[in-house]
Order: structure tokens, then C-alpha cells, then sequence
């Protein structure tokens, strides 16, 4: 950092700090202290002080695009994925926390290599596809089939006799992502046990302008695998028309993917140390990887600077909370969920054990204009989180929603920390999921910053809070 920006960001961060004690001192006589009370005045003063820091806040969108620009491909056991990480490190050892560590994982490391798809007949067509993650190659060479098209398991079942030998299309509308997704993640195992050659999804989205979505697929021990891929909406529509009127279909389909031994990876994690209860962590993320399509800047790395400006802004404000503030950049969400499960191992053995983890809160959605957030835990702690949702009310984000959470909680959330996951409007989001099209460009500064704001507000709430979150 140059002389001139180190002297103005010391100078920003004393004049935030003295405006936000100059405001405490002129207003912490409003309420008295009470043991019982969850926040306290000089809390939610704070807090709304950080919302409107994180409003007008310009570094944490300005890091996204370098993200998005630079490391746009952060598949597990890609160089891009370790260079982001790095940068990362790098840029979170500027701010102020006390400490910033890479946390050793290993992960899967699968490369798609060249692929396409032809439908040769009834007409000659260049399709758009994507091979799904984990799929295993065509053998160096294009395989040609029929297409037998499907539209659920039962329906492949019932054509069992008329499988051998072809490849499965599994053409399936979109109706929410937990009903659709089954087909990618499980369709070359079912299509495998009638002697499918390939099986292929029409892309699990909501909306599409002729862009396939991949996305994690698995197999099973002792049926055949078979090379599994997406094709887009219009085209599985367009195959669906041919079959109507009766059309023999055949398609190639070349994919070069392959499966390599596991890679080494990383958790980044910074924290702020707590001020009277250091050993209590508040832990906040998202996931740093994505797929080796599109730059990842919703699917997630929205969430992950999302959740580094809150604390960064947190630090910024000179006051330090109560307790330990912790954001985690989990690695490999998306085909392997193991930075989750490393660090949720980890910390059952260390001091900061499970026990001492008082909340998670994950943003895995997206970073369009947020609502609120879902909870997962107890009542009392429900009633006490409304305090910190009626601070959001001017940016419309105070909805406080029973059961919430996320992938990459989930194993802390197993041991029974509750969870929490920031909710967005969530109409696009599929639109652009697991495709080339998850860029930069689709965010808005000003959504992404209430992003901010509200996990700035849940984070600093509940690590300040006068007691802690209800188990």
C-alpha cells in the first residue's frame, strides 16, 4: 500500500470510530443496562451506524469485480481457484483483522476439457451443452445415439425395454431447484441401469437465452458410468417437438472430462477478536469456489465479499464486539461440500470447539436485494434475532423467517449450532446458476451493499449482544 492511501485509510477509519463514539457518548444514556436485555442502546446505535456505512460502502463491490475479472474460474483443484484465495489473503491482511489464516483442505479436481453435441438428424444442429461435474469422458471419441426422451424416473421406467443402447434425455421443467436438480444429480445412474450409452438434462433453470447449466452429478458403485451433460431449454423443447411429430432423433456427443487425483485447497478465514468473550464465535461466509464457467460473481462470490465488507466494515467502526466475529471463505462447495466438513471436524477439536460457535450465517443466494434472512434454531432465540430485524426495516430487509440455512453451514448447523442464511429476491437467480452467464455484470451495487448491510447488523448484533443467542 502507497504512502498517501495508508494515510487516508487511517484518517477514514478514525474519523468513522470518533463519529461513532461521539454518537454513543451523546445517546448511551437512553437505556439503562439490564442483564436480561439482548441488545443494548450503545448495540443498536452501532449497528445502524454500520448499515449506513455499508450503504454507501464502495470497496467491497469494487473487490467483487476484481474477483469476478481476474478469478472467474475457481472450479476445486484450479490454479484460478488458489490465485483468488491468495488474493484473498492478501487483500484481508490490509483491513485490520487480528488474525488471517489458509486453512489446508483436499479436494475433488475434475477438468471438462473439449466437448460438444450435434443432433444429426432429423435436422443438423450444433447444440449447447455443458458436461456435468464429476461426468466421466466419451472415451476419446464422439459416441451417436437415439434419443429416448423422459420426463421422470417412473417415465424411464416404464420405457426400460427401448433404453439399451440409446441415450436418455431427461426433459424436465424447471418447478424449484430441490424437485429439478434430482435429474442431474442422479440421472446417469438411473439411465446406466437400463443400458443408456448417455444421458442428457434439459438445464436445471427457470429462464434461458440458449445457456446450459452444469452443476455436480454423481455415480454408484457397481452400475456402469456413463458421460452425463446439459443441453439448453430451447433445444431440449426443440427435440421434444421433433418426437411429437413422430422424428427419429439421433445426437453425438464428444466430452473430454476426466478425474484427476484430489488437489490441495484452502478455507480462508479472518477474525475480529471478541472484546470480553473471545472464545464465543459468531461465523459468517460463503463459498469461494464455482464453476469453470461464467466468473462465479453470484454463485458465490457475492456472498463471500458480501460477509468479508461486514466485518471489514465492523473493523472500520473502531468498536470491537463483545465476542469473536469469524468469516469463513469455505473451498469446494460445489462438488464436494469438504471445506464444510473439514472445518466443522476441526473445530470440534480445538478450543474454539462447536459448543462455543453461537451462530452461523451463510449467503449462498445470490447478492440481488435482500429481504432477510431464515433462521434455524430455537424460539427464544427467534424473539431475540427480531431485534435486529426491525433495525432493517428501511431497507426492506427485515423479514425474519422460521428455517434457514446453507450448504456449507450445514455441518456445524448437524452439530447443532443454529443457522442462518440471508434471503434475496430470488427470481433471476436460477436464470443465471452454474452457466456462463454468472458475471459480474447481472449485480447491482446498491442490492449488493444492503446485502451487506444486513449481515453486518445480524453479525455485530449478535456478537455484541449483552447475552448470548438462545441454543
Amino acid at each position: 500500500m502507497s504512502i498517501k492511501k495508508l494515510i487516508y485509510s487511517s484518517f477514514s477509519r478514525l474519523v468513522t470510530a470518533l463519529c461513532i463514539l461521539f454518537f454513543l457518548s451523546h445517546y448511551s444514556v437512553a437505556q439503562p443496562s439490564d442483564s436480561t436485555l439482548f441488545l443494548s442502546t450503545k448495540t443498536k446505535q452501532t449497528n445502524s451506524l454500520l448499515i449506513q456505512q455499508a450503504l454507501t460502502s464502495k470497496l467491497g463491490f469494487d473487490r467483487l469485480a476484481h474477483l469476478s475479472d481476474y478469478y472467474g474460474h475457481r472450479l476445486s483443484g484450479s490454479e484460478e481457484l488458489e490465485q483468488a484465495i491468495d488474493w484473498i489473503v492478501g487483500e484481508m491482511s490490509k483491513d485490520g483483522f487480528d488474525k488471517v489464516w489458509k486453512q489446508e483442505v483436499m479436494v475433488p479436481h475434475w477438468e471438462r476439457g473439449h466437448e460438444y453435441a450435434t443432433l444429426n438428424v432429423p435436422i443438423q444442429k450444433d447444440l449447447p451443452m455443458l458436461g456435468l461435474g464429476g461426468s466421466v469422458g466419451t472415451g476419446g471419441k464422439a459416441i451417436t445415439g437415439e434419443i429416448i426422451m423422459v420426463n421422470s424416473f417412473e417415465d424411464l421406467a416404464a420405457k426400460k425395454d427401448s433404453i439399451p443402447g440409446k441415450i436418455v434425455l431427461f426433459n424436465v421443467p424447471f418447478t424449484t431447484y430441490r424437485q429439478t436438480v434430482q435429474y442431474r444429480v442422479n440421472g446417469a445412474i438411473e439411465a446406466a441401469k437400463y443400458g443408456a450409452i448417455a444421458s442428457l438434462i434439459t438445464s436445471v433453470t427457470s429462464y434461458s437465452m440458449q445457456t446450459p447449466h452444469t452443476g455436480v452429478m454423481y455415480y454408484v458403485n457397481g452400475i456402469q458410468k456413463i458421460p452425463h451433460a446439459a443441453i439448453t431449454v430451447e433445444d431440449a423443447l426443440l427435440i421434444e417437438r421433433f418426437i411429437h411429430r413422430g422424428e427419429f432423433i439421433e445426437i453425438s456427443l464428444y466430452m473430454e472430462a476426466q478425474q484427476f487425483e484430489d488437489a490441495i485447497s484452502n478455507n480462508v478465514i479472518a477474525e475480529i477478536r471478541g472484546s470480553e468473550f473471545p472464545n464465543e464465535l459468531v461465523v459468517l461466509g460463503g463459498h469461494i469456489d464455482s464453476w469453470d464457467v461464467g466468473q462465479g460473481a453470484m454463485d458465490d462470490g457475492g456472498g463471500c465479499i458480501a460477509a468479508w465488507e461486514a466485518a471489514r466494515l465492523i473493523i472500520e467502526s473502531g468498536i470491537r464486539p463483545k465476542r469473536t466475529v469469524r468469516v469463513i471463505l469455505w473451498t469446494n462447495e460445489e462438488n464436494g461440500l469438504r471445506g464444510a466438513n473439514h472445518y466443522a471436524e476441526w473445530a470440534e477439536k480445538k478450543e474454539f470447539s462447536i459448543e462455543n460457535h453461537v451462530i452461523a450465517m451463510e449467503s449462498d443466494a445470490g447478492v440481488f436485494d435482500p429481504i432477510g434472512v431464515g433462521f434455524s434454531g430455537s424460539d427464544q432465540a427467534y424473539q431475540q434475532l427480531s431485534e435486529i430485524a426491525q433495525q432493517l426495516t428501511d431497507i426492506d430487509a427485515a423479514e425474519l423467517r422460521k428455517g434457514g440455512g446453507g450448504a456449507d453451514i450445514g455441518p456445524l448447523m448437524n452439530k447443532g449450532v443454529p443457522g442462518m442464511g440471508l434471503n434475496v429476491e430470488s427470481e433471476k437467480y436460477f436464470w443465471y446458476h452454474h452457466s456462463a452467464a454468472d458475471t459480474f455484470d447481472k449485480l447491482n451495487h446498491e442490492d449488493f451493499n444492503n446485502c451487506v448491510a444486513t449481515m453486518a447488523a445480524y453479525t455485530f448484533g449478535v456478537a455484541d449482544a449483552e447475552i448470548r443467542l438462545a441454543r
